[in-house]
């Protein structure tokens, strides 16, 4: 698997980092293991059940189960917890939910880059920037500032559901303590469906036209609160799309 990701240098080059995020996931993913485990370990012996007991049931080893009690099986499938724990007394639940900044494609990269190019120099250009709340593992896709003002921005390349991103921002801009949201659309055909489909309601979150906030920007100004811009990818760049399975 692919650990690594991109981003943009100062001259819009664009240069692969490594990636931690899977990092992350294994951490997760051991730390699951060894609490998972230890619950099983515990309800079987309040069972009274020798791991001989419990393996003749779900159709495997003693010794593959007691690895499992001690968080060791690295492949363990979600099938065999759940058998295992069931056996014991135990239901298994498996959940996932909202947390880092997801890897990014290449076409966002591109739509990112597309975005800075059309910024004043004298305009403050971040990435990855985590919001201002400790243990809170959102972050901008980008973050511009001067002055007194600074600006999340959100590049979304295929977006889909209106209700959900907006909603997503809202939470990022009341949290992260900024002045506005620029979110960047890829100038396509699903991007025009997008927000025609929105169109009711785009002004109630992003009430800037965009082009103010674009007017704005290259000026070094204020863009003046939140504003959708949409953007051609440069030819030659990855579109957004081609990267995605």
């Amino acid at each position: 698997m692919d650990t690594s990701e991109v981003r943009v240098e100062p001259d819009h080059r664009v240069v692969a980092t490594r990636e931690r995020r899977i990092d992350r996931g294994a951490d997760t993913s051991r730390r699951l293991r060894t609490a998972i485990g230890a619950e099983i370990r515990i309800a079987r012996r309040g069972c009274g059940l020798a791991l001989r007991d419990v393996a003749g049931v779900v159709g495997c080893s003693p010794a593959t189960l007691s690895r499992l009690e001690r968080g060791l099986m690295v492949n363990v499938s979600v099938d065999l917890l759940a058998r295992v724990a069931a056996t014991v007394g135990l239901d298994l639940s498996v959940r996932v939910f909202p947390g880092g900044q997801p890897l990014r494609d290449a076409a966002q990269i591109a739509l990112l880059a597309a975005f800075r190019a059309r910024l004043h120099p004298g305009i403050r250009w971040s990435t990855e920037v985590p919001l201002p709340i400790q243990g809170d593992l959102r972050r901008w896709d980008g973050m511009i500032s001067a002055g007194e003002w600074r600006n999340g921005v959100e590049a979304e390349t295929a977006a889909r559901d209106w209700q959900a991103l907006a909603g997503r921002i809202e939470l990022k801009r009341r949290d992260g303590r900024v002045d506005g949201v620029i979110l960047v659309l890829p100038e396509t055909r699903r991007t025009r469906a997008f927000l025609q489909a929105a169109a009711t309601f785009t002004p109630s979150v992003f009430p800037v036209p965009a082009r103010q906030v674009l007017a704005r920007l290259a000026a070094g100004q204020d863009p003046g609160g939140s504003g959708i811009v949409v953007l051609r990818v440069p030819r030659g760049q990855p579109r957004p799309g081609e990267t995605r399975g």
